[in-house]
């Protein structure tokens, strides 16, 4: 836990080491002269897509320099350069986002797998969603790159990956030491130390700082405390090196969940209100990791290995009084987990029939040892164990790859993958649901690549892929919420993807792609509205269809234009499947915008604006109630003062427009003597404008 003494110390000591170095650096760089060459190569390096580096279209890297030009409202918006991401929230700061991806409510993050510096984030089995993804402890400013990866073509991603995949890597050294400091409306400060020994010999040591607090415009105030630790020591370079990372995160937070539209709209609750004001949560990340590499001319290994406590304590109500009249419906979902993980990777360049080819063989495992809950609580205070299991799983994958290069126009990828899981349960409520399953899964990929003709290359690409499913879906013979029979579900739902592309250099500054793709899932996890835990289920299969546009433009040598569309055709494979009328996915978005400028090097000046789209989508498998589209813009603007200092003003959602984060066909009850509400709608608004400014300080 932060308490507030801790936190203005932080910041206080933040100030007084900027203000210490000050003096050591020189003052004058005022002037476009003074400022570092402006080059179309500087702006491009916001992006490494260049013809050559993927195997497919919609495959890429961002660099962490875009990072720092881009105004973010949160720390895990950063997926939102991935073109067609959508990063929202539908409750408290301190909770995972919502994540939305080619036509996917991917909820917490299934579907979707990330990382940060190698080590997975997802969490399987996880108290409030299936592949829990919380990026709230990754620090933007230490990005170096992210690779994001989108479909099911690659043998290298496992679990959670069918929608899309993103690695986001940990710089090993900082040019500059950092000292920032930011201060916005609605309580928020955030300081941030980092800085790293010299990289002139030897092995090279990185530390860093965060504390945040936060109220944000709700009632009551959410109150976010943050705590940010990571060590870092490192040796080497990208072709021969290791590295070593310890990471202590901590964080607690009220929440403002999903709230009735129908009260917001007839001013009987306040835009930013909550219903219940005891919603909220904490939770503790611990992770030591390390990673090993080599690379020469006859080929490559990789060895990484992480191991990582985690913890959640998360309250929430989204039925009010629905269920449990006498005490309100507020729920606790709490665990506890131990993670142990390893990833090894060989590559062999050889010859095969006179042609130029790399394989890779690859071995993945991980165990969780979980402890996770649900309880029945009124203003945080429970009363009633609903359920209380000890899970243990483990996952195993193994992957073989082919890349050939069969003359300099055609280059094919080859690759499959075996993925096992192993799962046991045991209940300290309803032992009748002790158990265990397993299953397996082996899934093709493949990839062809063609050209370039004109400096334009063509993508085909084939695989499939999976997500896990939570343990207690898979083992649990009685619900432990209603103690009827449970429905069972697979351990593992597959998941197959298509996909052809293109990808463009062809017209002076222009870098586009295009791709067409269809992915197909055995299993829809949707939001239930009907469950008193508030979490996903799973319902029939899904088909979607898909077309995305990406363009990047270099209009001189100080200006970048980012524009990205995306469109989807999402269905339930069966119409009037689940037992609901039609086929409509609820919360599948089908249209998503974004488009950004980008000025650097306006002398001491630099900055960005940037707006995404969201195109309305369905709240019922009926197409009946349907969410609105949502439209925000935020600006960055950023003054070199002196070598050593620049200060910086983010304008979030600068046109103040009101919007919906999320919205939810929702049944709910709001008092005790209030009839209950059949089919409505339930939202979480998006933040009005707010203004953060940060003094920064690279020396």
């Amino acid at each position: 836990m932060i308490t507030n003494r801790f936190l203005y110390l932080g910041f206080a000591l933040s100030a007084l080491f900027v203000q210490g170095i000050s003096a050591a650096h020189n003052p004058d760089i005022d002037s476009a002269e003074d400022a570092p060459d402006a080059t179309v190569s500087v702006i491009a390096q916001h992006y490494n897509n260049a013809i050559g580096t993927s195997d497919a279209a919609s495959e890429g890297t961002v660099e962490g320099e875009l990072l720092q030009d881009r105004p973010l409202l949160r720390p895990g918006e950063v997926l939102e350069t991935v073109p067609g991401m959508v990063v929202t929230q539908h409750s408290g700061d301190g909770k995972a986002n919502q994540y939305f991806l080619r036509g996917y409510n991917l909820d917490h993050g299934t579907d979707f797998a990330s990382s940060v510096d190698g080590v997975p984030v997802n969490m399987p089995t996880n108290a409030h969603g299936q592949g829990y993804s919380d990026l709230n402890f990754m620090i933007p400013e230490l990005v170096d790159h992210i690779d994001y990866r989108k479909g099911t073509y690659y043998a290298e991603n496992g679990d959670f990956s069918a929608a899309g995949s993103a690695n986001i890597q940990y710089r090993n050294s900082l040019d500059h030491d950092i000292a920032d400091l930011t201060v916005g409306g609605d309580g928020y400060r955030r300081g941030l130390l980092a800085g790293s020994t010299p990289t002139d010999g030897g092995p090279v040591l990185l530390g860093a700082m965060e504390l945040l607090e936060e109220n944000g415009p709700w009632t009551p105030p959410e109150n976010v405390r943050k705590i940010n630790l990571l060590g870092k020591i490192s040796d080497g370079n990208r072709q021969n090196g290791w590295s070593v990372d310890t990471v202590m995160y901590d964080a607690h937070w009220h929440a403002v969940d999903q709230v009735p539209l129908q009260l917001i709209e007839s001013g009987e609750l306040g835009r930013y209100q909550a219903v219940d004001p005891y919603d909220g949560g904490d939770t503790g990340r611990y992770i030591l990791s390390g990673e090993w590499h080599e690379r020469d001319q006859n080929g490559y290994s990789t060895v990484s290995a992480w191991v990582e406590h985690y913890r959640l304590q998360l309250w929430s109500d989204f039925t009010f009084y629905e269920l449990r009249p006498a005490t309100g419906d507020q729920f606790e979902q709490v665990e506890s987990r131990n993670i142990v993980g390893s990833k090894l990777a060989r590559g062999w360049n050889h010859n095969f029939f006179g042609t130029d080819t790399t394989t890779e063989v690859g071995l993945q495992i991980r165990n969780d040892q979980i402890h996770v809950g649900l309880l029945d609580t009124e203003a945080r205070v429970p009363f009633h164990t609903v359920s209380d299991d000890l899970v243990g799983e483990t996952e195993a994958g193994v992957y073989l790859q082919t890349s050939t290069d069969w003359s300099s126009w055609a280059r094919s990828v080859v690759g499959v993958r075996a993925d096992s899981i192993w799962m046991n349960l045991n209940s300290n409520v309803l032992p009748v649901n002790d158990g265990s399953v397993s299953a397996s899964k082996v899934m093709p990929k493949l990839a062809l690549v063609l050209g370039p003709w004109v400096r334009t290359e063509f993508f085909i690409d084939y695989g499939e892929g999976f997500h896990s499913n939570d343990a207690r879906g898979a083992i649990d013979k009685v619900d432990p919420t209603t103690l009827g029979p449970a429905a069972t579900v697979p351990a593992l739902a597959s998941a197959t993807g298509k996909e052809i592309g293109l990808r463009s250099e062809s017209l002076p500054g222009l870098q586009t792609s295009v791709a067409l793709w269809s992915l197909n899932s055995a299993s829809e996890l949707v939001y239930d509205q009907d469950s008193d835990i508030g979490s996903t289920t799973p319902n029939g299969a899904s088909r979607r269809v898909g077309l995305e546009w990406n363009n990047h433009l270099i209009l001189n040598n100080w200006l970048l234009v980012d524009a990205d569309l995306a469109w989807t055709h999402a269905r339930f494979a069966t119409m009037n499947d689940n037992g609901q009328t039609g086929d409509q996915i609820p919360n599948a978005v089908g249209r998503v915008a974004s488009f950004g400028v980008t000025a650097n090097h306006l002398g001491p000046w630099s900055g960005e604006i940037n707006t995404r789209y969201i195109g309305p989508y369905p709240l019922s498998q009926d197409g009946v109630l349907r969410a609105p589209s949502a439209i925000v813009t935020n600006l960055r603007i950023q003054r070199q003062l002196t070598s050593a200092f620049s200060v910086s003003l983010n304008v979030l959602n600068i046109f103040n427009r009101q919007y919906y984060d999320i919205a939810y066909e929702q049944s709910y009850q709001v008092a005790p003597d209030v009839p209950p509400v059949l089919n409505g709608v339930t939202v979480h608004p998006g933040e009005p404008r707010e203004l953060r400014a940060t003094l920064a300080c690279r020396f």
